[in-house]
């Protein structure tokens, strides 16, 4: 997790994942940032796991300028990005086609992201408690969007079934709530000398 500059404007949540084939940034992002979505080009590359277990269509695509930066040193690409309908913990992820384009060098190890720039050699170190703070979030949201999908998928399946079978057994029935020995069992002893100790096997089986 890195902070870095967007069409002049600094994220402070960005996502470094070097196993994306595509570069992620979310319409609630660019509509802070001030951006008309009408603008966006028409993208049809569905994508998966920004949140664990949900896929999703990008609503279009949109090339925007990149830049990582120190006090005194900078770098500045024009990336496409992918733009996701919807809202996750991060403004935007950087993929593989980014960090090649910087020719970025990413060691998560130790949090770190080098690349060269007009000033020698360009690192950016990511925040280790942001980071942990945004993938709670996203695990939360994802444990939210299975239980209402698992809600509704049961909320369809009782709707579709026949009146008879939504009825709730009843308890009231002494014999339903009691077990008793099958009929065609018998018990024997398990020792010679210890016959109160018994087992039940089925009748057509010998004592043997």
């Amino acid at each position: 997790m890195v902070n870095l500059v967007i069409r002049k404007i600094c994220l402070a949540r960005v996502l470094i994942d070097g196993g994306s084939a595509l570069n992620i940034i979310f319409a609630k992002t660019l509509e802070d940032m001030g951006f008309d979505l009408t603008k966006l080009v028409p993208s049809d590359q569905a994508f998966y796991g920004v949140i664990p277990g949900a896929g999703s269509t990008p609503v279009g695509k949109v090339t925007l300028p990149v830049t990582f930066d120190t006090q005194d040193n900078y770098r500045t690409e024009s990336i496409i990005f992918e733009v996701a309908s919807f809202e996750t913990s991060y403004h935007a992820i950087l993929g593989r086609s980014a960090l090649a384009k910087f020719m970025a060098i990413s060691n998560h190890m130790y949090l770190l992201l080098k690349m060269p720039a007009p000033n020698e050699v360009l690192s950016i170190r990511g925040d280790i408690q942001t980071s942990h703070s945004c993938e709670t979030e996203n695990i939360n949201t994802a444990e939210a969007m299975e239980r209402s999908s698992n809600q509704a998928l049961v909320a369809r399946a009782a709707k579709d079934l026949a009146k008879d079978q939504l009825r709730i057994p009843s308890n009231d029935s002494a014999s339903g709530s009691q077990l008793h020995p099958d009929s065609q069992t018998k018990a024997i002893a398990l020792r010679d000398d210890h016959p109160d100790k018994t087992a039940l096997i089925g009748t057509e089986l010998g004592s043997a």
